[in-house]
């Protein structure tokens, strides 16, 4: 199960970045580019539950998991945002989407950079 999660992860590590610095290049959000974060989004979340088994399935309260909750409820709200600013077409929310999606990439990292710290044996 952890080589499930760690792939989980690390996939949503790929589809979030790509989609996010694809969307920040291009400068204008694409529908790829949303289906990269619903696709992260799901990564994220299921990599998430799989560890979350692995560790006794109770939610810690400590920094990893913490900004770990902060970074899924954020990446629910980029993509459901996303969505709707999508079908909206509006050309100036098209244009700065990727401010908020650099700053939810960004949080993201924390907890993934505290889980690699933490799975190879370091204290966050």
């Amino acid at each position: 199960m952890l080589i499930s999660a760690i792939v989980f992860i690390t996939a949503a590590l790929i589809f979030y970045t790509v989609g996010v610095w694809s969307e920040k290049k291009a400068g204008i959000l694409k529908p790829w580019h949303l289906i990269l974060f619903w696709f992260g989004l799901a990564c994220d979340t299921t990599g998430t539950a799989l560890m979350g088994q692995l560790s006794g399935g109770s939610f810690q309260l400590n920094l990893h998991g913490v900004t770990g909750a902060l970074a899924i409820i954020l990446m629910i709200f980029h993509a459901i945002w996303g969505t709707i600013v999508l079908l909206k077409k509006a050309p100036k929310a098209l244009k700065s989407f990727h401010q908020l999606s650099t700053f939810v990439w960004g949080v993201w990292l924390v907890p993934y950079v505290i889980g690699l710290i933490v799975g190879m044996g370091g204290k966050p």
